[in-house]
């Protein structure tokens, strides 16, 4: 599993209704069945992923959350978890304020493109970085909208949006400094959210 998943399991409350957004092939929502025992519904757009979804028990709809989550009622589930899903959205503002609608917390993991190695690609070689991480090209990347940790948190108190914990993963081992400088060593962005009320 991939490690901002593993990074998300702790924040998920055990027996709680959990909506995951763009689930692909469900693997991450039957583990927080099996292992959390919780009530989860898949959100997916993709024909295959959908089909993976379903041979593995997972109750999944096909919808594209670009078009908006209407048919979604407000404080049906206690957590919407999106993970690696946000840089490939056409409107995704549109869709954390969902988020917070929806549940009454949201998960959202997304890659840092603040990251040293991206500066320092894009800074020596004057092209778009591919790494691990980012494997594509810019013509053939699903990323289109591109954001830093500072970008996120921007956007969050733009929409009103609720902090409640951060976390992020780490390449080699540097896990002291992404703790000091989350947005120049931060691989992966972890955050806790929910909407601001008062």
């Amino acid at each position: 599993m991939r490690y901002d998943l593993t990074h998300i399991m702790p924040w998920v409350a055990e027996r709680s209704r959990v909506l995951d957004l763009g689930c692909g092939d469900g693997v991450f929502l039957r583990a927080l069945e099996t292992q959390r025992g919780v009530n989860g519904l898949g959100i997916e757009l993709d024909p295959e992923n959908l089909i993976a979804a379903a041979k593995q028990g997972i109750n999944v709809i096909q919808q594209d959350m670009d078009r908006g989550l209407d048919n979604l009622p407000s404080q049906s589930f206690d957590t919407v978890v999106m993970a690696h899903a946000l840089q490939v959205l056409h409107h995704p503002h549109r869709v954390l304020k969902d988020m917070v609608r929806i549940g009454r917390e949201a998960i959202v993991t997304f890659p840092n493109f603040g990251h040293w190695r991206c500066r320092l690609y894009l800074g020596f070689k004057g092209r778009m970085p591919v790494s691990r991480v980012l494997p594509y090209h810019w013509y053939d990347t699903p990323n289109i909208h591109f954001c830093t940790l500072k970008d996120f948190e921007a956007l969050c108190a733009e929409l009103n949006i609720e902090i409640i914990a951060r976390d992020f993963t780490a390449a080699d081992n540097r896990g002291y400094l992404t703790r000091w400088l989350p947005n120049l060593f931060g691989v992966t962005a972890v955050y806790r959210i929910r909407h601001r009320t008062g």
